[in-house]
């Protein structure tokens, strides 16, 4: 299965789990790539407005099978430049979907499910399928057994 993750990564952090979670599907027999979402210009990331918003390349998501869409939380919702990519794609019909975030915060209600409902409902709106998701919460010391567990649960629905 030829597998797209899309991933919009300020610290490495949403980076280094989605890093794993693409060792974990290499090792199952998928072909996997990552393609990360870079702003031309890093200032206007975190704007209101996502329409001010330019990235440096827009990844084509036609040849995948499934797709994996992954950012950080930013205030309680979806990053900026994340929300910006999806609301430009024209169409999601007939793809099957995971949403992954990570938050600083150590408990999902503090920002994670909104930002997991965001997201859902985006792929949703173009037509997309959602497989599942998942949330890492970044604070605290059981931060490697939570992004073991969800990179595992994750690569269980392929």
């Amino acid at each position: 299965m030829k597998i797209g993750i899309i991933v919009h990564s300020q610290t490495g952090n949403t980076y280094s789990v989605v890093q794993k979670l693409k060792e974990k599907l290499l090792r199952a027999g998928h072909s996997v790539n990552v393609e990360r979402l870079e702003p031309a210009d890093r200032e206007k990331t975190n704007v209101k407005d996502a329409t001010k918003i330019q990235l440096k390349a827009k990844p084509d998501i036609s040849s995948y099978d499934r797709l994996i869409f992954a950012g950080p939380v930013q205030g309680a919702s979806i990053s900026s430049v994340l929300a910006f990519y999806l609301n430009q794609t024209a169409s999601l019909q007939n793809k099957k979907v995971i949403c992954l975030v990570t938050e600083f915060f150590p408990y999902p209600w503090m920002g994670g499910n909104h930002t997991i409902s965001q997201m859902k409902n985006i792929c949703e709106s173009k037509g997309a399928s959602i497989m599942g998701t998942g949330i890492v919460n970044w604070m605290g010391i059981k931060r490697e057994k939570r992004i073991e567990d969800v990179v595992e649960r994750l690569s269980r629905l392929f």
